[in-house]
């Protein structure tokens, strides 16, 4: 009896020790992985060029830190609502160049309309060309509402001189070009000339909702300045950053 009891627990004891040599095993060998691999963004599916990224698009995978190179995207947020400049294959390394960040002409899919005055009821002074911005039903019976869950992209704002509105002193499409937030900042400060005439990149669904809504005279359109452009752009500095410092260990 004692003789079988002591066989079972060696029997026991050796499950045990070789359940924790395993699991060891599995921790160093996933401690080698995460130094020896790094994080990048590889999209989950085909996206056609043109095609805007959205969050389930994209999904994280490790490469070998030997593969890397910095102008593979590092977070997720750094290629949300980006829209792709060329074809990309599903599963391979997100590269920078090969997304489209210059909102001011239209995606696929949508057109560049302006939106008549008589359908405004107001414009918030401080939208830019390259900005997005959020659009509002407002009436004086209807309930006021949010047209569109999503913001729109302004695609230009201009004066009743047909100039477009910024700052003489720093220009905010510039200030864009180059990924200065801190010139975007100032040059909401000032402006050359009110903004009489807004023009938004739209999918034709959108401006016919515009459009139905706003035909009959008891409903216009309040466009409201939305601080995404400028959160994503300090988002996706800031990534680049931790991003870089990920490559390097």
């Amino acid at each position: 009896m004692r003789r079988g009891r002591s066989l079972w627990l060696s029997l026991a004891a050796a499950m045990l020790s070789a359940a924790l040599v395993y699991g060891l095993y599995v921790l160093q060998r996933d401690q080698l992985e995460q130094q020896e691999t790094v994080a990048v963004v590889v999209p989950k599916r085909f996206i056609a060029a043109g095609e805007r990224l959205e969050r389930t698009d994209l999904e994280m995978a490790r490469l070998p830190v030997a593969a890397y190179t910095n102008e593979m995207v590092a977070a997720l947020d750094s290629a949300f609502g980006m829209e792709a400049a060329m074809p990309l294959g599903k599963g391979e390394a997100l590269l920078s160049w090969k997304l489209n960040e210059h909102y001011l002409h239209p995606r696929t899919g949508e057109s560049t309309f302006q939106i008549p005055k008589e359908y405004i009821r107001s414009i918030s002074n401080g939208i830019r060309a390259g900005d997005r911005v959020l659009l509002y039903a407002s009436g004086a019976e209807e309930q006021s509402a949010r047209i569109f869950p999503e913001s729109v992209v302004v695609a230009s704002v201009k004066s009743s001189a047909n100039v477009e509105v910024d700052s003489l002193e720093q220009s905010h499409l510039m200030s864009l070009a180059e990924g200065n937030k801190d010139g975007m900042y100032v040059a909401r400060r000032d402006a050359n000339a009110m903004i009489e005439y807004v023009n938004l990149n739209l999918t034709e669904a959108q401006w016919l909702l515009i459009d139905q809504l706003c035909k009959g005279g008891s409903v216009k359109v309040v466009i409201a300045y939305s601080p995404e452009s400028y959160d994503r752009m300090k988002d996706r500095q800031g990534e680049e950053g931790s991003g870089e410092r990920s490559g390097r260990e």
